[in-house]
């Protein structure tokens, strides 16, 4: 069976081999229609596999019914499963504590809750979610804190709003993970100091923002007036001669894509998203250098194959071009689809990379 992380658009070959593993994961990405038996099923159903030349796939349970399938009794493909309910309902409590700031859940009491072992409950959790619980309900405390900074809250407040005892307890979870602070949120990048420099490649001129943390901005045909609308409160500064060499290795990365596994693994970043859009970011930094992928398969990796209308959106907010390589996602139809800087600069990104 094929990996997930490796998948470009299934063909009906694939899903059939989903369908012979029984694979969770891609339950809700499409459904089986059984011609013979008149029924459709989830990939995973447990009944007996059916014979290969009876079988259809479609999108949705609506396109099979439209085709005079019948949903399958024992796999129930057009209701939630009763993992996937349980699934909701312990994010729905999760996200009742987080909001009333209250302490986090334990797994025995998720356990308690769902009617599942605590330790089997964590397993189900993480494969339909891509998160343990205790791991979703940080993140979800950390869009809190985003939330109420939003509002102009104090640190403080917002920290304590969110549930994090101390300052020290965010910044110990959140260290390494979202590149500017809780201030950095709420002050408009105040505080910070960006190195700023606008490089002429062949892909037109190129605007490089960085902190002394890494690029935080790397966008084409931009400028000063741009940067200053993404961080209103720093402070900009033209690049500085020490920033050479790294301003060389980001212009490197753009005209020499292929080299060293796309040129850009080593430069380091500063950025700043949600957890889910962190999570969007890494997967993107993990297609290999030449290859795409679809929306719905970025989805389907990072483990919600019905994500991909958010994970479309995660894409459309990374400030750091070719670094974060939102040029190699394109349509489930294969056409390049959309890019914030043109089609034009997404095709020769892409040509680039494949060496043709």
């Amino acid at each position: 069976m094929f990996h997930v992380k490796q998948m470009q658009n299934l063909s009906d070959d694939q899903r059939w081999q989903i369908v012979l593993a029984k694979d969770r994961r891609f339950d809700g990405a499409f459904v089986t229609g059984v011609h013979s038996t008149g029924i459709y099923c989830r990939p995973s159903c447990p009944a007996r596999a059916p014979l290969r030349r009876n079988v259809r796939f479609y999108a949705a349970p609506a396109a099979a019914e439209k085709a005079g399938l019948r949903p399958c009794k024992r796999c129930s493909p057009h209701c939630e499963s009763a993992e996937e309910a349980c699934v909701l309902a312990a994010i729905a409590a999760i996200r009742a504590n987080v909001v009333q700031g209250r302490g986090a859940l334990t797994l025995g009491q998720l356990g308690d809750l769902t009617g599942y072992a605590p330790t089997h409950f964590q397993r189900l959790f993480k494969r339909m979610v891509g998160l343990s619980p205790a791991a979703f309900a940080r993140a979800l405390r950390t869009e809190q804190v985003r939330a109420h900074l939003a509002t102009g809250a104090s640190v403080t407040a917002a920290l304590h709003e969110a549930g994090f005892a101390s300052p020290a307890r965010f910044y110990e979870e959140t260290k390494g993970k979202l590149g500017m602070t809780a201030s950095d949120w709420r002050g408009g990048g105040a505080g910070k100091l960006i190195h700023w420099a606008i490089a002429e490649t062949t892909l037109g001129p190129m605007l490089v923002g960085a902190t002394d943390r890494g690029v935080c901005c790397l966008a084409f045909g931009e400028g000063e007036a741009e940067l200053r609308a993404r961080f209103p409160k720093a402070e900009l500064v033209p690049a500085a001669e020490d920033l050479r060499d790294l301003f060389a290795q980001v212009v490197a990365a753009v005209e020499q894509p292929g080299a060293n596994g796309g040129g850009s693994a080593a430069i380091p970043l500063d950025v700043k998203g949600t957890v889910f859009q962190q999570r969007v970011w890494d997967e993107l930094r993990r297609i290999p250098c030449g290859e795409t992928r679809s929306y719905g398969e970025l989805a389907a990796a990072l483990g919600n194959p019905k994500a991909s209308r958010a994970v479309g959106g995660a894409n459309g907010a990374n400030h750091v071009a070719v670094l974060i390589p939102c040029h190699r996602v394109i349509a489930a139809d294969g056409t390049l689809g959309g890019y914030a800087y043109g089609l034009e600069i997404k095709s020769e990104l892409l040509r680039r990379e494949r060496g043709s």
